[in-house]
């Protein structure tokens, strides 16, 4: 019989295994022209990802965590954490004037994986005595920390020049959007964040589990979508960071493509477009907890571990998880649907909410990345809940927290409105 801790240590070996496999195809995307290429000048180019990625599993679990002796020292503090700047300054401020060539990072990547897999398999990864240790804490911090990668990698390719990346193919359509319905919630409670020993592995900013009280409020069945939004930029409201024009018509950019616009899909934007949005339409942004009460609560005061029910994520209710690069039409999924009725709380888009993003009670920085979150705690970044069509179905729980600046054009984030 193998034990649990066996059965976890193949489980995170799979894990890592499934993520660098997902890094390398999404590295395969790009020609090779554009391996220095900088297409979001608030991120770093391509090439610091291909060493960031292994060199912070290496860092976080073998250097740090287990005490072992450096692979390069110079590299690894080149490629040890990314940038999230305010302005453009800030980002070349921020840059190294040289890049490694990319042989030199790849050999570097290889030796860094070597270690993380020779670490994973043999190396003890649970102890207690050894805080970044403690119930795994560092190996699972290495694998949610691809994970999150391949999204970010992802959006920085969308914004790539068509003739600088590898199309794969993909379909697309555009179907009806449904009825417009609001929802009423009625007045509740919504937990945010978990306790600590009641899931596997969370963030710093998921702890601890919080009780908060909602007053009764109404949300929109489903997300704004391009065609909702568009009646808004004919009024003179901010044009959306995805579309584009075409003469007399609204183009989508999406991963590979410009499609007319699909009118059905929900819109990308910015915090700031869809609370404006929301003024607009004389509502406004649902907060962090009517997202949970609408997400996860219940007309008979109980809370859902999903929107759903207790049911894993999978493909039947909602649109993430890599089943697709792209978007869908709103109200795709009603298996997902949640306890109200509500559609696509996860999935098709990261969901903005008028929350600043700040820490939880009981909050204390996490062992094996003590800056993960503080650093944001500065009333510019707001929380984001759900997940896109690129976020991976092991970020699909309730207590997950997601953060941007207010302006930041390109994540994939929708919204829905809400009113009291």
């Amino acid at each position: 019989m193998i034990s649990g801790l066996a059965r976890e240590r193949v489980t995170l070996q799979d894990a890592y295994e499934e993520n660098r496999r997902r890094t390398e195809l999404i590295f395969s995307l790009l020609e090779p022209q554009a391996y220095y290429d900088r297409p979001i000048p608030l991120r770093h180019p391509f090439v610091f990802y291909e060493g960031h990625i292994p060199g912070f599993s290496f860092s976080t679990l073998v250097r740090r965590a287990l005490g072992c002796a450096p692979v390069d020292e110079e590299l690894e503090r080149l490629f040890q954490r990314g940038i999230d700047p305010g302005n453009l300054s800030e980002a070349a401020a921020a840059a190294p004037t040289e890049w490694p060539r990319r042989d030199v990072v790849r050999a570097f990547a290889s030796a860094c994986d070597k270690r993380v897999r020779d670490a994973l398999g043999h190396a003890r990864l649970d102890d207690r005595d050894n805080p970044r240790l403690v119930r795994a804490e560092s190996a699972y911090n290495i694998i949610e920390h691809e994970q999150m990668h391949h999204e970010t990698l992802l959006y920085i390719v969308h914004q790539l020049p068509r003739e600088r990346k590898r199309a794969l193919p993909s379909e697309h359509r555009d179907g009806p959007r449904p009825p417009y319905r609001r929802v009423a919630i009625s007045a509740g409670t919504a937990t945010l964040g978990a306790r600590r020993e009641a899931i596997a592995f969370g963030w710093d900013n998921e702890f601890d589990e919080t009780a908060v009280r909602v007053d009764a409020f109404e949300i929109e069945a489903d997300n704004v979508t391009n065609g909702d939004y568009l009646a808004f930029v004919e009024a003179g409201g901010d044009v959306p960071p995805f579309w584009r024009r075409d003469g007399e018509q609204w183009l989508l950019a999406t991963l590979f493509e410009r499609l007319p616009l699909p009118a059905s899909w929900p819109v990308f934007v910015t915090q700031r477009q869809a609370d404006a949005y929301a003024r607009w339409k004389g509502m406004r942004l649902p907060t962090e907890a009517e997202y949970h009460r609408a997400a996860f609560g219940t007309p008979e005061g109980e809370e859902r571990e999903y929107p759903w029910g207790a049911a894993p994520p999978d493909a039947a209710r909602g649109n993430f998880g890599f089943a697709r690069f792209d978007p869908v039409s709103v109200g795709s999924y009603p298996a997902g649907a949640s306890a109200w009725g509500v559609n696509d709380l996860v999935g098709n888009g990261w969901e903005w909410t008028s929350t600043p993003f700040g820490p939880l009670p009981g909050f204390r920085p996490m062992a094996s990345y003590p800056q993960y979150s503080v650093d944001f705690f500065d009333a510019e970044h707001y929380v984001l809940k759900g997940a896109s069509p690129v976020t991976h179905a092991r970020l699909v729980r309730r207590s997950l927290r997601n953060w941007f600046r207010a302006d930041y054009p390109y994540v994939y984030a929708t919204f829905r409105c809400a009113s009291s």
